[in-house]
This record gives C-alpha cells, sequence and structure tokens, in this order.
C-alpha cells in the first residue's frame, strides 16, 4: 500500500498542484484547504462540499492524523495542560496547552531534544534527535485548535518555544507559520505568535527581513560572557558583541519590540551586578525583559531564585526604565512549566 502524505506537509501551492495531478480543478485546493484550516477537519467523509470520489481518494492518498497521542496530564489547579506526541518515527515531543483568565497560550516544539545544551534546560540535556517538518509542528497547534473548540474556546497566542531551538528548524518553522497565518485558512494573526531563540545571530538578521509582524523573544538568561557561555554554550560562538547589535538590527528593521528571557537561578544570575550589566546593555532598545523564576530539572542543581531576589531584580531594572515583567510560574507539577520538556522512551 502506498504510504499516504500529511495534508500539513502541503502548501496551499503543493495541494493545488496535487489536486491537478488527480484531475481536479483548482478550486477544489481552496475547498480542502479551509475544510482542515477552517472548519478544522480531519474526516474527509465530513467535507459535505466535497464530492463523493474525491474524498475518497482523498481518504486513500493523505492523513490528516500524523501524531499520536501517548499521555497527557492536567496540572493541579488546572491551568495547564501538557499532551506527548509520538511522530510516525515513533519519535516524542511534547506540547502545552495554559489558560490564563483571558487568553488560551499554546507553546509547541521545533525539534525532537536540542543541540543548544543549555545547562539548566531539560531538552537541552536531551541533545538532538531531529527536525520536526512543517507538517509536525503545524498539526500540534490544529490539535490544540481542536480541543478548544470542544470546548467552545479557541487559541488566542502561540509561542513558539517548546522542544527545540527554532532558529536551528529554520526553514520548516517558518513554512509552518506561513501556514497557519494563511487568511484563507488557520489565520492566526502574526502578531499572536512569538518565536523564541536562544541568539543563533545569522537567522537573527535572516528573521529580520522575513517582513512579518511575528513576535521575537531573545533567551538572554546573562549579561556578561563569562557567565552566559557557563548556562548558554551557543554564546561562545555568538557572544553579546554580536548579540545585541543583531538584535538592534532586528528592532531598526521591523520597528517591533524584543523580548528578553531571563530565567533566575539563585545566586547565579539574579544579583543586581547581573542587573546592572543588563541595564548596560540593552537601555535604549526598544525591549521588554520576562524573569522567570528558575523551573527545576533533573540534570541541573541550580535552584529557582527567591522571591525577594527577583523583586529587587525587577526593581533595578525598573527604576533604570527597563521595561521587566515577572512571569507567573505554571505547569510545573507536571514538568510543562518553561525548560522542563523533554521525553524518555
Amino acid at each position: 500500500m502506498t504510504k499516504r502524505i500529511s495534508f500539513y506537509e502541503l502548501t496551499l501551492q503543493d495541494l493545488t498542484e496535487f489536486l491537478q495531478d488527480l484531475g481536479q480543478p483548482t478550486f477544489r485546493a481552496r475547498q480542502l484547504w479551509q475544510n482542515a484550516y477552517k472548519r478544522l477537519l480531519d474526516n474527509p467523509e465530513e467535507m459535505t462540499d466535497i464530492p463523493r470520489d474525491l474524498q475518497r481518494r482523498i481518504s486513500e492518498t493523505v492523513t490528516f492524523t500524523s501524531l499520536e497521542i501517548r499521555a497527557t496530564a492536567r496540572s493541579d489547579d488546572g491551568s495547564t495542560e501538557k499532551v506527548l506526541f509520538a511522530l510516525p518515527d515513533d519519535q516524542l515531543i511534547e506540547a502545552v496547552l495554559m489558560r490564563y483568565q483571558r487568553r488560551k497560550t499554546v507553546c509547541i516544539s521545533t525539534q525532537v531534544g536540542c543541540a543548544m545544551g543549555c545547562v539548566f534546560c531539560a531538552t537541552g540535556q536531551m541533545g538532538l534527535e531531529r527536525n520536526l517538518t512543517p507538517g509536525e509542528i503545524v498539526e500540534q497547534v490544529i490539535y490544540f485548535a481542536r480541543y478548544l473548540a470542544n470546548e467552545n474556546q479557541r487559541m488566542t497566542n502561540l509561542v513558539i518555544m517548546g522542544m527545540g531551538e527554532p532558529f536551528h528548524n529554520y526553514q520548516a518553522t517558518m513554512q509552518a507559520i506561513k501556514n497557519l497565518n494563511d487568511p484563507t485558512g488557520f489565520k492566526f494573526g502574526a502578531r499572536r505568535i512569538t518565536i523564541s531563540t536562544i541568539g543563533i545571530v545569522p537567522m537573527i538578521k535572516q528573521f529580520a527581513q522575513e517582513n512579518n509582524q511575528v513576535n521575537l523573544a531573545v533567551s538572554l538568561h546573562a549579561a556578561t560572557d563569562e557567565l552566559r557561555s557557563a548556562l548558554v554554550p551557543i554564546n561562545r560562538r555568538y557572544p553579546l558583541d554580536e548579540l545585541i547589535p543583531s538584535c538592534k538590527e532586528y528592532v531598526q528593521q521591523t520597528s517591533r519590540r524584543l523580548t528578553f528571557e531571563w530565567a533566575l537561578v539563585h545566586d547565579v544570575n539574579d544579583g543586581l551586578d547581573q542587573a546592572q550589566s543588563l541595564v548596560k546593555l540593552i537601555q535604549g532598545l526598544n525591549c521588554h525583559v520576562n524573569l522567570i523564576p528558575l523551573n527545576p530539572t533533573q540534570g541541573y542543581a541550580g535552584r529557582a531564585t527567591s522571591r525577594e531576589r527577583v523583586k529587587s531584580f525587577h526593581d533595578f531594572l525598573t527604576k533604570h526604565k527597563i521595561p521587566c515583567t515577572i512571569r507567573m510560574r505554571q505547569g510545573v507539577d507536571i514538568h510543562a512549566g518553561c525548560g522542563q520538556l523533554a521525553t524518555e522512551k
């Protein structure tokens, strides 16, 4: 039997050409696209505007469910849900739904594992297994969109901050965003999407040229090269005197505000010396700093900073007119917080 292709691997142009090969008119591609992305259907027999013979042929040649749910977990307070997906080759990834008072945010993965090796990150402790395809990235989003639709709710925000470094899988990530952003299909606004990078300078520069409204977050975590290289090994390749100018170039090119992520580790990067260095590094840049008390992982002995030290760090930045927010921790009890996603077979 011929292996079926994943619908979500296709661009709209790919789908048009695929259907033309089946002898179908071009408008059928738009109908299928809207059935999958707008109506969120995964069964061709439910696509009532498609002729029955085409429904049958699509069922035989295309699959809308490449990911298999292996496990789910919900936090004690009900605010966070994590899903373990199995990919077609039996590799595993995790993705997360976070419920806030007015927002429903989905956090998705772009790689199985990660090659960046950040010492406090559970995914980085895994190493890299492989990149995800565009379809595997998209399908995580579609799963949660269907899940929320069954509750008469909608996803409000998408953060590409799960397993993996998105800019290490740049083309697949950007294609997934393009499919999700398509105004004739899923139509998810670019300004509600945030992509996070550890600081791969050439890709930040390329991203600045994309001419889209997707938000960018840079995981900084330290304001001196010595400390950042110890926490984030990629800093040895792209040190701060290259990273920060690329961030400034991004802001200048896009006229968009940049976010810096900072995981606060007790007695490591939560002191006023680092706060002072950070102010010198980014003062005058159109940016916002998210302070995140470290989430625990098995492979790192560091622990979250204290409430007092978080406040002191925050107050110092605010005093020097650096916009800053202390992020609320969610899903820590089910290992669904920032830096905690990892899988084991």
